[in-house]
């Protein structure tokens, strides 16, 4: 394997360039998301510059796949899976789809992965979580994608637990998307230049969804603690959601709603994306200290802080609003 500094600073700088390319591409085709009601920014940006992302992860899962052929097969269907992701979200970006077919798509990518997980010899129970944790992750990601570097900086985040956690080749894999995150977020945050796009917070979701899946068994702490660095899109999208559905509203549809986008409006997206990091960066350090801990410890924990982060995003309802 090569040294991890030149693996970081190579995939960093694909991403950068890959987003710079990006950005002119889509100002080129004037692919740009207009300020509006249902959105929280106030200045029209060009999108789809999460591509530099999923070419990253593209040329790392094929470096890694080649380096270890144990897992070959596994690599192999993360790429496809990432593709079929990333691209049913790049042509959405080019020309809207409904949401129906995106989620079949979806569904696809995640089934692709857990047949290689279960030809790997994964016990049924883990095969499972890779279809149910594409699909929710891919949407997670979509949905929490409204401000300046948040879904980026949650994605690097956990990336970091993955690198340092994980163990074995996706652990490298776990570094090229850290690094990647960071190439992308100068053009995107403290001020958004280009918006990640569908492309790119599908991609993003995808590769956490399938670094969530290989935890079980492959993890150097408890499952449970991978978790942990989820909590505040987990929380902030699934309890919004249900919340719209309950009320009979076209859920699938763009809204300003989410916890973060309430705060946005109070306080900007500087210092929502600030809170949200130091929030999801304690979980790393929780992470670390309990990394001795057995399951028992860990799933305690994990219901400790859903519990929190839930705490947190009903005060949201009430103060925000």
């Amino acid at each position: 394997m090569p040294g991890f500094i030149p693996w970081l600073s190579l995939h960093f700088l694909v991403a950068a360039a890959g987003t710079w390319l990006a950005r002119r591409y889509a100002l080129h085709r004037q692919l740009v998301d207009q300020p509006g009601e249902r959105r929280s920014h106030s200045t029209a940006t060009p999108r789809g510059g999460g591509i530099a992302i999923v070419v990253v992860l593209l040329l790392a899962a094929a470096f890694l796949g080649a380096r270890v052929p144990a897992e070959r097969e596994l690599f192999a269907a993360f790429g496809i899976g990432l593709v079929l992701v990333a691209g049913v979200g790049w042509w959405d970006d080019h020309r809207p789809l409904p949401a129906s077919w995106r989620l079949l798509v979806h569904l696809l990518a995640a089934l692709v992965f857990a047949a290689a997980l279960y030809r790997q010899g994964a016990p049924a129970w883990q095969v499972f979580l890779a279809i149910l944790a594409v699909p929710v992750l891919v949407n997670v990601w979509n949905f929490m994608d409204g401000i300046d570097g948040l879904a980026a900086s949650q994605a690097l985040l956990v990336a970091v637990a993955a690198a340092f956690f994980l163990g074995g080749p996706w652990s490298w894999l776990a570094a090229a998307l850290f690094a990647a995150c960071c190439g992308f977020l100068p053009f995107n945050f403290p001020r958004a230049r280009i918006f990640l796009g569908d492309v790119g917070s599908g991609a993003l979701g995808f590769a956490l969804a399938a670094l969530v899946s290989l935890a079980p068994g492959r993890g150097e702490v408890t499952s449970w603690l991978f978790l942990l660095p989820l909590a505040a899109f987990l929380v902030d999208a699934g309890f919004t959601l249900a919340t719209r559905i309950l009320r009979g509203e076209r859920w699938w549809t763009p809204h300003v709603t989410h916890a973060y986008q309430r705060a946005a409006r109070r306080y900007g997206h500087k210092a929502v994306t600030a809170f949200y990091g130091l929030f999801s960066g304690v979980t790393l350090l929780l992470m670390w200290m309990l990394s001795n801990a057995g399951a028992g410890v860990g799933l305690l924990l994990a219901v400790f802080w859903y519990a929190f982060a839930l705490a947190l995003w009903g005060w949201s309802r009430k103060g925000l609003s």
